[in-house]
Order: C-alpha cells, then sequence, then structure tokens
C-alpha cells in the first residue's frame, strides 16, 4: 500500500460530495495513510487498506463527508486487542478534521472496546441468547449518533470482505457473532445492500459446504435462469412503454443465505424454491406500481397467498415496495418485486439515503430542504425502534411500536458486570439499583461501588458502557436513606421494593417478639404456661402462632379472649320440656313474653336465651329447642346447629316468635369485614359504630396478603339498625365487604 493517494485514486471516497467535503475527505484519507500504510493487524490486513475499504462502502451508501473521514481515522482491526502500538495517534485528528468527525471516531472506538469487552465474557450463568439481545441493545443505546453504528457495519462487511479476497481463514466465531450481532442490525437500519453481502459472507465461512452446495446449484441454472430473465424483461418494458409507464425492468440478484433460510424454514428442496428467479421493476410513483402490478397479473398467472402489498402496509424498519409471485407458461413460479425510485433507494441504503437528501437540501446555496429535514428527523425517532428486538418480524402499529420504543431508548441504560455480562437499567440508575438487580444479597450488603476502576459515590447516575463493581460488608442491611428520593440512592422501583420488604421483615420480625411476650404473659396470669400456642391461634381465628402475636402487638386483638377459650362448656343436658315450667306456671297459663323478647307459644315465664352459633335478631325466622338446664335455645331457622340437633332429637323442638319490644332489649349479632389492609383502618371501623351508638363486645382481627379479615361483636335493637350498621361499614375506605356471619 503507498504512504501517497493520488486524486483518481482517491475518486470513489469523495463520489456524490460537494468540492468542499471532497476536500476535507482527501485530506483526511492522505493523513491516515502517511500513518497507517505500514501497520497491520493481527491478520495481516494493514490498518489502511481497513480504513478504505470501509470508507468505500460508506460512501457506496452515499454517508456524508464526516461518516467517511471518521472510518479513515479510525484505523483500527476487528479486534481492537490486536492493534499495535502507533508512534502517532490517529484518533486525535488533525487539521483535516472537525469536532463532529472527532465524536465519530470517540464513539465508534467505544463500540470496538465493548465488543472486546464482551468476548471475555465469563458469566456461564446467563442464557447466551438474552445477552446477545442486550449486547444489541447497548450498543445502539452506546451510539449518540447512528452514523456510528453505520461504521460500524461497515467495518465489518470490510473484514469479511478482505477474507474473501486473501483467502485468509475466518474465525467461524467472527462470522457467527455476524450473523448474530450486525446483519439483524443492517435489517433494522433498511441497508439491505450491506445485509445480504454480510449475511452471504458469514455464511460461507460458517457452513461452507452448504454454500457451495447452494451456488453450484444456482450456477447449473444461470444460463437457463438469465434466459427468461432476459425474454421477461423485454416484454414487461415493451408492455409498460405501450401504456405509458416509464420503468427500469432488470433481474433481481438472488442471494445465496436467503436462498438457505427459506429451503431450512419451509422444508423446501431447491428446485421448489420461486424466488430464485426474480425480476424487479421500479417505476416513478405509487400509481405505476399498482399499474405494473395489473400488468404482471395479466400476463402471467398470480400463485395464490403470495402476495404482500409493502407500500399501503410498510414493514417495521420502514421499507416499502409491492412483492407478487407468478407462473410462467411451464407453471415454474418466480418472484417479481414492484417499487418507486425513493422505495428503491431507502431499501438499498437505508437512513444514509435521508442522510444524503438532508445534506443536499442544505448544500451550495439551495434553500433549505424542510420537508427532507422534517423526514429525517422523523427516521431518527424510528430508529429508536431497534431497541425493541424481540422479533424481527412483528405485527404491531409501527406507530404505536416507535413511540414505545423511543421511550424505551430515552428511559433505559446498558452497563456491564466484571464479568461483561450486559445490565439493562433504568436511565438515572445508580449502583446501589445495579447491586440489587443482580442479587436482593448483594443490594443489601452493598456499601461502595467502582465504575471502570474508579471508587464513586453510592448516588451516581451510571451510563451506557459503564463496567461497575459492587463493594460490599459479610452481613448487614440496606440503610433507610435509600428509600429518600430526594437523596437519590435508588432509581429503580424494583430495588426500593426490595428495601422496603428487608424493613417490613425487620418489623415484622419485632412485632412477633413483643407480640408473642404479650400473649405468653396473659396465659402466666392465668395459669396456663403448658399450652400448644399453634392450636390456640387456630382457635383464636388465626392461621398461625406469629399472626396472633403481630395482632396483639399492633393491638388489633384483645389478650381478654383467651380467657375464654379456657372456660368450660356448659354441656347441654336431658329435660323434659314440662320440667322448664316455674312453680307459678303451667301448661295452660297465657303465652308471655321473655326477657329476651321471645314469645314461647303456650307456655308462659320459661327461660329462654339467644344461641351463640347463630345469634338472632329481630325479625329473624327463629325455632326454640329445649335444652337442660339452661331453658329454651333460641336459634334463627336457617341455622345449621339447630338443623343438626333438630334431626337428632325432634321432640326438643319447640315453637317460638318474636314478642312486642322490651325497653332496652339488645341483641348481640356477629359481623364480618374484609377490607384492604392499612394504617388506621380498625380506628375508621371504630368510628362507625361510634356515631351509630352500637356497642361493640367483641373483636377479632388477623392481617394476610395485604388484607385484613375482621369479626366484631356488636349488640343492636332490631334488623334496620344492624343494616344500617352494615351501610355505613361498606362506605369506609378500602372495605370490599361487610356482611352478618
Amino acid at each position: 500500500m503507498p504512504t501517497q493517494l493520488t486524486d483518481s485514486a482517491l475518486e470513489p471516497l469523495v463520489a456524490g460530495l460537494t468540492p468542499d467535503d471532497q476536500e476535507q475527505v482527501r485530506q483526511t484519507a492522505r493523513w491516515a495513510c502517511a500513518r497507517l500504510a505500514t501497520l497491520h493487524n493481527a491478520l495481516g490486513e494493514t490498518h489502511i487498506e481497513h480504513a478504505l475499504g470501509s470508507a468505500q462502502i460508506l460512501s457506496d451508501l452515499q454517508a456524508d463527508a464526516a461518516t467517511r473521514c471518521a472510518a479513515l481515522l479510525i484505523g483500527v482491526s476487528e479486534d481492537p486487542g490486536a492493534e499495535p502500538q502507533r508512534a502517532s495517534n490517529p484518533g486525535a485528528p488533525t487539521a483535516p478534521s472537525s469536532a463532529e468527525v472527532a465524536r465519530l471516531v470517540q464513539g465508534t472506538r467505544a463500540l470496538l472496546r465493548l465488543g472486546s469487552i464482551a468476548k471475555g465474557a465469563s458469566d456461564t450463568a446467563v442464557d447466551p441468547m438474552a445477552q446477545k439481545e442486550m449486547l444489541r441493545k447497548m450498543l445502539l443505546a452506546m451510539a449518540a449518533d447512528l452514523r456510528i453504528v453505520l461504521i460500524r457495519l461497515a467495518s465489518r462487511l470490510q473484514t469479511l470482505r478482505w477474507h474473501a479476497s486473501s483467502k485468509v481463514v475466518c474465525d467461524p466465531l467472527l462470522a457467527a457473532e455476524t450473523l448474530d450481532l450486525y446483519t439483524p442490525l443492517a435489517n433494522r437500519l433498511g441497508i439491505w445492500q450491506i445485509k445480504w453481502e454480510m449475511e452471504d459472507l458469514a455464511f460461507r465461512f460458517t457452513d461452507p459446504t452448504r454454500y457451495k452446495d447452494i451456488a453450484r446449484l444456482l450456477e447449473e441454472k444461470r444460463v437457463e435462469r438469465e434466459a427468461f430473465i432476459a425474454r421477461a424483461v423485454e416484454e414487461l418494458n415493451t408492455a409498460l412503454r405501450t401504456l405509458g409507464v416509464v420503468a427500469q425492468v432488470s433481474g433481481r440478484p438472488k442471494h445465496i443465505y436467503s436462498i438457505y433460510n427459506k429451503m431450512r424454514l419451509k422444508h423446501l428442496d431447491f428446485s421448489k424454491l420461486f424466488d430464485v428467479r426474480a425480476l424487479r421493476i421500479i417505476v416513478q410513483n405509487e400509481r405505476d406500481c399498482y399499474t405494473a402490478l395489473g400488468l404482471v397479473h395479466e400476463r402471467w398467472v398470480p400463485v395464490s397467498d403470495e402476495f404482500d402489498d409493502y407500500i399501503s402496509r410498510p414493514k417495521p424498519n420502514g421499507y416499502r415496495s409491492l412483492h407478487t409471485v407468478v407462473a410462467d407458461e411451464a407453471g415454474r413460479p418466480f418472484e417479481v418485486q414492484i417499487r418507486t425510485q425513493s422505495m428503491h433507494e431507502f431499501a438499498e441504503y437505508g437512513m444514509a439515503a435521508h442522510w444524503r437528501y438532508k445534506e443536499v437540501g442544505n448544500k451550495g446555496g439551495q434553500a433549505p430542504a424542510t420537508a427532507s429535514a422534517l423526514e429525517y428527523d422523523k427516521q431518527l425517532a424510528w430508529m429508536r425502534q431497534l431497541l425493541a428486538w424481540n422479533t424481527e418480524a412483528g405485527n404491531r402499529s409501527t406507530t404505536e411500536a416507535n413511540a414505545r420504543t423511543q421511550r424505551q431508548a430515552e428511559e433505559r441504560i446498558y452497563v456491564l458486570s466484571p464479568q461483561a455480562r450486559v445490565i439493562e437499567l433504568p436511565a438515572g440508575a445508580t449502583p446501589v439499583d445495579f447491586a440489587y438487580h443482580l442479587h436482593t444479597d448483594l443490594g443489601h450488603r452493598c456499601r461502595g461501588a467502582r465504575i471502570d476502576g474508579q471508587m464513586v459515590p453510592l448516588q451516581t447516575q451510571l451510563q451506557t458502557g459503564q463496567t461497575i463493581e459492587i463493594v460490599t460488608t459479610k452481613s448487614g442491611g440496606p440503610s433507610r436513606d435509600w428509600l429518600n428520593l430526594q437523596l437519590g440512592f435508588l432509581a429503580s422501583p424494583r430495588a426500593r421494593a426490595k428495601v422496603r420488604a428487608w424493613f417490613n421483615a425487620i418489623e415484622l420480625q419485632q412485632r412477633t417478639v413483643q407480640g408473642q411476650a404479650l400473649v405468653e404473659k396473659e396465659l402466666q396470669r392465668l395459669g396456663k404456661t403448658a399450652v400448644n400456642l399453634e392450636q390456640l391461634a387456630q382457635q383464636l381465628g388465626f392461621a398461625h402462632a406469629e399472626d396472633l402475636y403481630v395482632a396483639a402487638a399492633k393491638e388489633e386483638f384483645s389478650l381478654r379472649q383467651i380467657d375464654a377459650v379456657f372456660q368450660p362448656a356448659v354441656p347441654e343436658q336431658e329435660l323434659r320440656p314440662e320440667s322448664l315450667l316455674s312453680h307459678s306456671a303451667r301448661a295452660d297459663s297465657a303465652t308471655q313474653t321473655g326477657k329476651s323478647g321471645v314469645l314461647v307459644v303456650g307456655v308462659g315465664s320459661l327461660m329462654t336465651q339467644l344461641a351463640r352459633c347463630c345469634r338472632p335478631a329481630p325479625p329473624d325466622q327463629i325455632t326454640g329447642f329445649v335444652t337442660r338446664g339452661r331453658g329454651v335455645s333460641i336459634h334463627r331457622a336457617d341455622c345449621a346447629s339447630f338443623s343438626t340437633l333438630s334431626a337428632r332429637q325432634p321432640e326438643r323442638v319447640i315453637e317460638v316468635a318474636w314478642g312486642g319490644n322490651v325497653a332496652g332489649t339488645v341483641y348481640p349479632v356477629d359481623l364480618s369485614v374484609q377490607a384492604q389492609d392499612r394504617s388506621g383502618l380498625l380506628r375508621d371501623l371504630s368510628e362507625v359504630f361510634a356515631r351509630l351508638r352500637l356497642n361493640v363486645i367483641a373483636v377479632n382481627t388477623q392481617s394476610k396478603a395485604s388484607m385484613a379479615y375482621m369479626a366484631f361483636t356488636v349488640e343492636v335493637h332490631d334488623g334496620a339498625e344492624l343494616q344500617r350498621a352494615l351501610s355505613a361499614l361498606k362506605e369506609v375506605t378500602g372495605v370490599l365487604t361487610a356482611h352478618r356471619r
């Protein structure tokens, strides 16, 4: 490689540029050649050969002058670790360069360093496919200017071309990385010219046997294919001229990798592929596209289910064209693509075409190309769709996808662990967020951090591309300061939730210990120290003893209820109905009302009591059951316990009814409330009872999974008072249900 470049040798590099930009590219190329001509990378390619090749690819894509200059100044190999020491630093541009070029050089070198780090990843526990996706996202997030991605694509394509031309064996890992990372990038950018060539070259190195087999099959049919295409082109040109449609008709080049993919995915033999023979029609406007489509369908028979209108429904990356498959006279299918010139340029050059339009609109004293500039800005916003990488072909609404992924680009950063694992975090994330993302325990024990080897405060906001290392203590927990948003320790809601959970667990533990001490003290007072606490908790309506302890510590449970558990139950005694009569009562005496407000039909002055199992109250339908020693037990007619008793001893059933209201008579009823647990809930419910002047004689509460389950025993005068109480309870904030048990 000569150390001096002539103007004629540089002519391909400056094609399409203004005179001033051409001179800038020439000076930059000569400056780079003088410093890099004798330097080689580990594979044998000279740095200047790589730089000129990359710049030529960018020139073919019609990229702007700054992009071509940046490619010339990078001068590094695919493996930046193999770059030799230089006497001079080409990364520090001299007079021919500008601040814009310097930024592009710096950004591209950052991507090269990222690639070097990622290749050395040692975290084998991470899903490789997920890491590839994260690496793509990180690559794009680091490229503040999307031209940096274009430079990187051109550099990789130049490396593949050099391997093909020099016959130097290409590392299969490099070729596989091209298919995994770079060709999908080119696809999303819409740069088919780079995409197809990189795919074919990479496939040639990853699977040379299949590559050669398909190439041989294409060559065997080449003469026949070219003859058919020549005839079809002539027929279409003649027909389109007759209709007054100006068009360019040509055969479309076939790509070996795309043929292989269709054979693999559709399980087809080579002879069954319909797009080995293909035509492309380029017209002046969209109306002519559909005119040409009608002509093609008139001339040949369309193949069903093989038509795609990407003009009215563009692909997510902006690609627009008509695709149809038709069959010739022998019934052999072939593909036809129809598009306008602008659609074709976008398909071939992608974003480079829009950079070119913007550049032309502001050069040479021409009026600013407002529409082109707006379209350029629109495309830059669209490009952030690259960050939504989950599917290569989606049917989502393009507008919605663009808006969503643009927000994603603005709200996410991508950093590296010491093992080169790519971590996605919200924008503004700190080392503490990073630690909690890796592991909850690592976050709890985080005490310091290093960013790219330098110690930093824990509030430092991370930037895409940085390598983070966490300094921990052997034990301990988070600081309450981390939950203070104004101090800036945490940006991730997920990390804040983990810190809150830690403190909630500590508080729960403290309340459990406190409540256990209260319960044990009450048991000592009652002389019941040898008690199974789990069984006691279940008898009191709690699932576990810990729930009882917490309720006692939060004063949501009265310890006096424990005493009731140990009170001996009065057994049901056998008693004849006539033995229930008082000394002054006889079977023929007048019917009277007892103190409970219940009439025992046909019996006077008879002792009655309201059953605790169902707690009847007016106007419930009631019935009676004769007991021994406790008179008549009054049950609700639908009481399950009464049903069992009456089925066993039907002779004990006695007819009863509510009598006239006895002054001051109240009836205890059980109410059940289910609500979202919150501070002050019990207080608000108690205020309802106080407002209605209802006496609460028992309360039992427990919390589980953020829900509160409460049971109240309340004294009411009648059913109307009960309904008012239930309606008022349902209006309390957080209450989901309130009903009588």
